[in-house]
């Protein structure tokens, strides 16, 4: 692959994927076997609706026991902990792992999927997008601070913060945002380390990357600044028909929506190799350069042997 193309992988943390009596302590080999087959980075997404392994939990589970592989949050929810304790957890994280700590962050969906962890978490649901701001905010400056600080946001309002223990990565571990609304374009641009967006539609993303490349222009920053990062799904057989139909059952299960459904809001790929590859390479050129893939498979047997199938992928990805 190219020096500059990553390829990371959402690990199956979710108890629909482990399938009926797995041991969810095999996510640890399942990660592994992910680093020794070359993927650059394991990600971890986060929600309360669904019960699956808490995120932060997760990576730092990885954190001791894998060596090279980049720990992604994909995305983690900051509105469901505190911003002092998730940002004190975040650096510590980074310096257990060694700086390997990639935190994309988002704002929560409307729908079912948003809205009700707002309730669970007790804030409003409004100014959703300013709270978070505000909260990478907070967590930059208390991974910078040598001295107790006062932090005075729109929300946040917090006086004597005392220093987090500094995180091994010098500023802090680089933060993407995910969405790809023009307010959010404009935020990543104006503020943001990466993009990790899931356009089901290559052209899409190259509109949304020119626009954030515009914001950070607009701040006075490189386009340089900005990871341009990709989340899609992927199933790979080599019978189309039978990649789809399994697609299908993965995102019943797990959205509870039929592919065909889904595929208007995300980016899904499935078939024979070459042609997922081919789907993946039409991203790249456009502009991706870490792609974060979600395997289809409800059980950790398919979902190794999807591991090992993409893993192939990565020689024709040039």
């Amino acid at each position: 692959m190219q020096n500059d193309i990553r390829l990371g992988v959402l690990l199956p943390t979710g108890q629909a994927q482990w399938g009926e009596g797995t041991d969810p302590r095999e996510l640890i080999p399942f990660a592994l076997r992910a680093e020794e087959l070359g993927y650059d980075s394991l990600f971890a997404n986060d929600s309360l609706l669904t019960p699956r392994i808490e995120t932060l939990t997760m990576l730092s589970a990885l954190a001791a026991v894998t060596r090279r592989t980049a720990l992604g949050t994909g995305a983690l929810l900051p509105f469901l902990r505190r911003p002092v304790q998730a940002g004190h957890a975040l650096a510590s994280l980074d310096l257990l792992s060694g700086g390997r700590l990639l935190v994309a962050v988002g704002a929560g969906f409307p729908g079912r999927f948003g809205r009700p962890l707002y309730e669970l978490s007790e804030l409003p649901w409004a100014d959703r997008f300013r709270r978070l701001d505000e909260t990478v905010a907070l967590w930059r400056r208390l991974w910078t601070a040598d001295e107790p600080f006062s932090f005075r946001g729109d929300l946040l309002h917090l006086d004597d913060v005392p220093p987090s223990i500094r995180p091994h990565t010098p500023g802090g571990p680089p933060v993407w945002l995910g969405g790809a609304t023009p307010a959010a374009l404009a935020r990543t641009g104006r503020l943001y380390d990466g993009w990790l967006p899931y356009p089901p539609d290559p052209a899409d993303y190259r509109t949304g990357l020119t626009a954030a490349h515009a914001a950070a222009g607009e701040a006075g920053r490189g386009p340089e600044a900005i990871t341009p990062a990709l989340f899609v799904s992927v199933l790979v057989d080599d019978d189309p028909a039978e990649a789809r139909a399994r697609m299908d059952a993965y995102t019943r299960a797990t959205y509870g929506l039929p592919l065909d459904e889904l595929r208007q809001i995300q980016a899904v790929l499935t078939g024979p190799a070459p042609e997922v590859a081919a789907g993946l390479r039409r991203y790249l050129d456009v502009g991706a350069r870490h792609l974060v893939l979600r395997l289809g498979g409800l059980t950790l047997k398919q979902q190794y042997d999807q591991l090992e199938r993409i893993a192939v992928i990565r020689s024709l990805l040039h």
